[in-house]
């Protein structure tokens, strides 16, 4: 057993995890709200290792944000306009293949797009827009879009939210985004994203795509005016849906950024509380295979310290992220390949380049550098290993 649960009051707790039952929601706000990190890591590192041995991942990805118009006014967000604003930007199709042309000389395999509810934009630009970047390369696996966002789009096409989805992925659309689901608990919601849509209606959206024998994300903003029950209460639907569906690939933290917005933070969310929301969900979220630590909002060596509280996944290499940076973030706007395998080797772990499904494409088993492929060789090693992927 390990020496930091010897000594704590969380022993319990990992003789219940090791035997393999299910914690509750009341175990899980005792591990909240545990001031032992050191035990609590240890069981969220135990879980680690079971569940996916030593091995940490990262994808090769690019962000594009289509546009930051937006009909809602989230009191949270920091990145939307309204058309009269001066900062405003939307990118036409040609752009955006211009700029997803660029990223696969990068070798990338996953575009992540999404945008704000734009006011006038028909629902086939969209589709056009799928269409458009997936003749650059069938391969390349599009990850795009909040729930509410394809709630947006069924709204403009006058369609059911099913028969939206099925034409999103008859045009390409491989997975949808996690982003948007904030805190499930209605009288926060009514605080931070007024107007934006409901649990149940994300859930629903998530469940339908599943439905259709597709995977996606799931996310929790935290570190606002939630409380640690409201956390325990995300993670539970969370948790309820994937028992039903299986379709999440992965769960990703998002801690809160308390800049340039109109919700007033006193405590923004800390190193700590960003360890142990992640050890807690790695913990709770036994039907979860993977825990992202999104080095954006973190930065890059506290999600290199969170490998070991949970954590199998550092995100991506981004290139151009916009929403946390427009909040505040001082994290660099992309990380190369090469420093998102060095981050995980100092952290003791392998590194696995890894597809939107959090699927290997490349595995650095050794040390050597001469290991990590250059960009200019890059593209015919993912030819070689997207093949089998």
């Amino acid at each position: 057993m390990n020496f930091f649960i010897q000594q704590s009051e969380l022993r319990d707790l990992y003789n219940k995890v090791v035997a393999g039952e299910r914690i509750t929601d009341a175990d899980a706000l005792r591990l909240f709200e545990s001031k032992d990190l050191n035990a609590l890591g240890a069981i969220a590192d135990f879980v680690r290792a079971k569940k996916v041995g030593n091995r940490a991942s990262y994808i090769i990805n690019r962000y594009i944000n289509y546009s930051n118009y937006c009909i809602l006014s989230c009191q949270f967000c920091s990145f939307s306009r309204k058309k009269r604003d001066g900062d405003g930007f939307q990118l036409s199709i040609e752009e955006i293949v211009g700029k997803a042309r660029e990223a696969l000389k990068l070798g990338i395999t996953e575009l992540h797009i999404v945008g704000g509810l734009h006011p006038s934009l028909p629902f086939s630009h969209y589709t056009d827009m799928l269409k458009a970047l997936k003749q650059l390369d069938a391969r390349l696996q599009l990850k795009c879009f909040t729930a509410i966002e394809i709630l947006h789009l069924a709204w403009l096409a006058k369609k059911s939210t099913e028969q939206t989805l099925i034409e999103l992925k008859e045009a390409g659309l491989a997975s949808l985004t996690g982003g948007g689901a904030e805190i499930f608990r209605k009288e926060v919601r009514e605080k931070i994203a007024r107007g934006k849509e409901s649990a149940a209606e994300y859930l629903a959206v998530h469940r339908t795509w599943h439905q259709l024998g597709q995977r996606s994300t799931c996310t929790m903003l935290f570190g606002h005016v939630e409380t640690l029950a409201d956390r325990v209460d995300h993670l539970r639907q969370l948790r309820a849906l994937q028992d039903e569906t299986h379709g999440f690939t992965g769960f990703i933290a998002l801690p809160y950024q308390p800049e340039n917005n109109g919700i007033p933070v006193d405590h923004p969310p800390t190193g700590y509380d960003s360890l142990r929301t992640l050890a807690v969900s790695r913990i709770y979220l036994d039907n979860f295979d993977h825990i992202t630590a999104y080095w954006v909002g973190l930065g890059l060596k506290l999600a290199q310290v969170a490998l070991s509280y949970g954590a199998d996944d550092l995100h991506g290499t981004i290139i151009e992220e916009h929403i946390f940076h427009m909040a505040g973030a001082g994290t660099p706007q992309g990380q190369t390949e090469a420093e998102m395998i060095k981050a995980i080797r100092e952290a003791g772990r392998t590194p696995v380049q890894r597809n939107t499904f959090y699927e290997p494409i490349k595995f650095f088993e050794n040390s050597a550098a001469s290991d990590v492929p250059e960009n200019t060789a890059r593209s015919k090693v993912l030819e070689d290993n997207l093949a089998t992927a």
